[in-house]
């Protein structure tokens, strides 16, 4: 046999195995999902309520979703995506972070959640960058109206995602209004997959300037609200970028929507997107925030333990 012969031979072995190889990797990668979808079945078997998942690693780019592309009442999870649509008209120089805004006494309702409604009862003037951070480290109902109220009403939130190709976000209506009418809140709604995506592109800071991104993740890592659901069950040092949203529960015992979405440090500096909708729930709240740290500590061990 002449060296060319070898030399080709040998080359087509190299790829027969690489190919081989990498089948074996993908196979073992997709048992591996299939434990894990497993796992977060038997976590939902017992319960009676309607859930959607959608996980992606951003480095590994493992994705598993279940009801992934249903649809699911935001609640406040759509502050994250007020906010985003906001700091998009700071980057433009439309707004800015510095300008005054006006919180007058009247727009402070007594039936609502709102940390500045509790720190300034009879009205202040904040900076736009304190309100983003209100509504959403803190979830106030009151600055994210405001915020709304800025951009010109919550289609304008709906048309900016459409224009930048991020779909399945439907948000229609103010805090104010899901407030005065149950049925309300389930025309701001998106899917696990959606969130994911849109998840996605701000990590990768396709959606606004380095400023305005490390704002925004800054403000969400300091988020105070939903402790026993993503991060409840993790290691207390695991950064957590995340968004959480809540409806009431009706007099049926229903409640629509507990939700929670982020962006997950792994300790070897990795990451993983996790969105999760509890949705029509009949458990308790303490069953259904168990639900949700569940799904993301065994998402955790997943992604933690992963060797391919």
């Amino acid at each position: 046999m002449t060296t060319s012969s070898i030399n080709k031979t040998m080359k087509k072995t190299f790829c027969i195995t690489g190919l081989l190889l990498f089948f074996i990797s993908c196979q073992i990668s997709a048992q591996t999902t299939s434990v894990l979808r497993k796992q977060l079945q038997h976590i939902l078997s017992t319960k009676k309520a309607d859930v959607g998942i959608s996980i992606l690693g951003i480095e590994d780019k493992d994705t598993l979703s279940i009801h992934g592309n249903r649809h699911y009442p935001m609640q406040s999870v759509f502050k994250f995506h007020i906010a985003i649509a906001v700091l998009s008209e700071i980057d433009k120089g439309n707004l800015s972070m510095n300008q005054k805004i006006t919180v007058r006494k009247t727009d402070l309702p007594s039936d609502t959640w709102s940390p500045i409604k509790v720190k300034y009862p009879n009205g202040t003037v904040l900076p736009l960058s304190e309100i983003i951070k209100y509504t959403v480290s803190e979830s106030d109902n009151v600055g994210c109206d405001l915020l709304l109220k800025l951009l010109g009403g919550p289609t304008i939130v709906n048309t900016f995602f459409e224009s930048i190709k991020l779909n399945d976000i439907s948000i229609h209506a103010t805090e104010k209004e899901m407030h005065a009418d149950w049925n309300v809140q389930f025309t701001n709604w998106t899917t696990p997959n959606s969130a994911a995506s849109v998840l996605k592109a701000f990590n990768d800071k396709k959606l606004l300037t380095g400023t305005s991104n490390n704002f925004l993740m800054k403000t969400m890592i300091a988020t105070s609200t939903g402790k026993n659901r993503i991060k409840g069950q993790l290691p207390e040092s695991t950064v957590v970028v995340h968004k959480t949203g809540t409806s009431f529960t009706n007099a049926e015992g229903v409640t629509a929507a507990v939700n929670d979405i982020g962006i997950v440090t792994l300790p070897n500096g990795k990451h993983f997107i996790i969105c999760i909708f509890v949705s029509n729930s009949y458990e308790n709240e303490a069953t259904n925030e168990k639900m949700i740290s569940e799904i993301s500590k065994s998402t955790y061990d997943y992604f933690k333990n992963k060797t391919n």
